[in-house]
């Protein structure tokens, strides 16, 4: 088979693999779909420990796709079965996952290759993590399932509700996907960005209202007067940059939650107004990564089109052009590639 092989940081290589035959437990997916992701983009650039321990590895991670083969022992999934997967498998005995809380589990075990024709699962991920898909379903449409996942764990970490004001921090696409999930639930959402295609794409496709970071000296008083002084019930931030978490917190309500979603990068650190989270009661969260229950939900979402995560699409390209996929991802000229 096709695929794109990461052999370490820089160094991605089209390659033909063998075809995989599914040993005890696993089933073989043939990739209908995948989908550039963000995070694809920082472990080419300097590698991921957690997500890709050995390598090489073929590459990516959000996929849809079509079973033809399983293996012996796997017990509710056939040959022709369409799934959504996700990229991860809790071990479901640690204490992290005794708890409910399996995004955090000591032992999660991470599955790569989206970037391939075909990939063989692992026993763990098809006893766990994978979805069926009804018929009608778009495989590109159902290979947002992972990253509406995440989406879903940080809007539930912030505990959105109907009526309040959510401010996302970031118009990528996963901003994307945290505000069109805190609409779906009735909030009041604003988008904060820079002007540009990326903003102009949010706005037209009325994912939420738009507030220009560029436009103004003062991104934090403009989210205040709009909230007529109170602040933001719930910010988010989607960027992982440390002025940006500061601006998340200045900007939340006495008694808000600020959801610290964007992952900064390793040694950063922020400053707090100690009083203000003291007096004000003020909730300070991180969220990470998804659950089995937030991968079914998401997949629920996307079927019933309760999300229609469609026009987040902004290039289509085929595998032996990831590298100019991630790249222009890298430099803010796509949002999603489908990978077809």
């Amino acid at each position: 088979m096709r695929a794109m092989v990461f052999h370490g940081p820089g160094d991605l290589r089209f390659e033909e693999l063998p075809w995989p035959e599914p040993r005890a437990g696993e089933v073989v997916l043939r990739i209908d779909a995948a989908l550039t992701c963000g995070t694809d983009v920082k472990t080419l650039r300097r590698g991921h420990p957690v997500m890709i321990p050995v390598v090489p590895t073929v590459f990516g991670h959000e996929l849809a796709g079509t079973v033809t083969a399983v293996g012996a022992g796997v017990r509710d999934v056939r040959e022709g079965d369409r799934l959504a997967v996700a990229n991860s498998a809790p071990c479901g005995a640690c204490p992290s996952c005794l708890a409910g809380r399996a995004n955090l589990c000591e032992d999660l075990l991470f599955v790569n290759g989206a970037y391939g024709e075909a990939i063989a699962l692992p026993p763990r991920l098809v006893a766990r993590n994978v979805v069926p898909l009804a018929p009608a379903t778009p495989a590109p449409r159902a290979a947002f399932a992972e990253p509406l996942a995440c989406a879903l764990l940080g809007i539930e970490r912030g505990r959105v509700e109907a009526g309040q004001t959510v401010v996302v921090f970031g118009h990528g696409p996963l901003g994307c996907l945290l505000a069109m999930v805190a609409a779906a639930r009735k909030a009041r959402v604003v988008v904060v960005g820079k002007a540009g295609w990326r903003l102009d794409r949010v706005r037209g496709l009325g994912i939420a209202e738009c507030l220009d970071a560029r436009a103004t000296e003062d991104v934090v008083g403009d989210i205040r007067r709009s909230t007529g002084g109170r602040g933001a019930s719930v910010t988010i931030d989607a960027t992982g940059r440390p002025e940006v978490w500061e601006q998340a917190v200045a900007a939340v309500e006495r008694g808000g939650t600020v959801v610290f979603f964007g992952g900064c990068a390793p040694g950063t650190s922020v400053s707090l107004d100690t009083r203000r989270v003291h007096y004000e009661e003020l909730a300070l969260v991180g969220a990470f990564h998804h659950t089995p229950e937030l991968i079914r939900r998401a997949v629920e979402l996307l079927e019933s089109e309760t999300i229609v995560p469609d026009g987040l699409i902004t290039h289509r390209m085929g595998l032996t052009e990831v590298p100019a996929a991630l790249g222009l991802m890298a430099g803010g000229d796509a949002l999603k590639v489908l990978i077809q």
